[in-house]
């Protein structure tokens, strides 16, 4: 059975992965490192197993390929395929879980300490020969607090959500779960309009849902106190990006740590990519992409694959 892997690249960089269990699993594989999206249906003519990042398989594409069996997703969302056309033609669709968790969790951590720290902001100043010229030991020019005694509030309680709320006990942070929207309320667990003015740090992980999309906006954010942090690691369209942007240069918000966009990557811009917005990390979409997470989605995709082809139902969702 031929198989291909679309975007092989967007997982695989300057082939610092071992693709050996991919190719064990699929012995016809072809490792395609990039794929254009108005080339996706030529390229998988043919094929019975297609392995994809986030390039998009829509309706017509999965009815135009009658030899499409899998469908097997680098990644936990499975936003870009569609799900109902692949259910009635019959084809599987598996996705990864719990791969990359101790990866999103350092970049969630690693960021707030960045931005509490005042990291970038200390070292640019010894760079400029401030501490050289400040006449005392240390320079105290940002304020810095402990996060012991915080409150960090995580909107999405699943794998990610659960191992950010872990470390975060270890730094002496409460943590404090929203009811997802769009989602089952849950005992314990607050109303997002509810936790947005108790917490010092909003961490995102939920998934790009109609009740979820624009979630956090001018309203949400003038909720936050002024000194509170937004962390995003799970979708950009999560977040209104003009009104974290007015909020951050207006001072109504302590910073933010962005790293996903709604258009990726943001060849029409984004206001958060504006040179003159102060506290904010923008990073290109890498909190999971360690590279022994990578290493894992690889291992664990052929792991879907073979079970497929054993009859199995192995992480699927169609």
């Amino acid at each position: 059975m031929h198989s291909i892997f679309l975007d092989y690249a967007t997982v695989s960089f300057n082939g610092d992965l071992d693709p050996a269990a991919l190719q064990r699993a699929m012995p016809q594989l072809e490792l395609r490192p990039h794929t254009a999206q108005a080339d996706v249906a030529t390229a998988i003519a043919g094929a019975g197993i297609v392995l994809v990042n986030k390039l998009r398989l829509t309706r017509e594409v999965i009815e135009h390929t009658p030899s499409l069996k899998l469908i097997a997703l680098a990644a936990t969302g499975t936003n870009n395929i569609d799900l109902d056309a692949a259910r009635e033609r019959g084809v599987a669709v598996c996705n990864l879980r719990d791969y990359c968790t101790a990866s999103v969790v350092q970049h969630v951590m690693g960021t707030l300490l960045l931005l509490t720290q005042r990291l970038r902001e200390y070292d640019a100043l010894v760079r400029s020969g401030a501490w050289g010229r400040g006449g005392q030991f240390c320079l105290l020019d940002f304020p810095i607090r402990e996060l012991t005694g915080r409150k960090l509030g995580i909107v999405g309680y699943g794998a990610l959500g659960k191992g950010v709320a872990h470390a975060a006990k270890a730094f002496g942070l409460e943590v404090l779960i929203a009811n997802r929207p769009g989602g089952v309320p849950a005992p314990g667990r607050a109303d997002l309009d509810e936790l947005l003015p108790q917490v010092d740090v909003l961490s995102l992980h939920c998934p790009l849902t109609p009740a979820t999309q624009g979630m956090i906006g001018a309203s949400e954010l003038a909720r936050m106190k002024p000194d509170a942090v937004l962390i995003n690691t799970a979708r950009g369209a999560l977040v209104d990006s003009q009104a974290l942007a007015d909020a951050l240069r207006a001072g109504r918000l302590g910073g933010a740590a962005i790293d996903v966009l709604p258009q990726e990557p943001p060849v029409d811009g984004n206001p958060l990519l504006a040179s003159d917005i102060p506290h904010l990390i923008v990073t290109p979409h890498i909190a999971w992409a360690a590279r022994e997470a990578r290493q894992r989605c690889l291992d664990e995709m052929a792991a879907n694959v073979e079970d497929f082809r054993r009859g199995g139902r192995r992480n699927r969702v169609v």
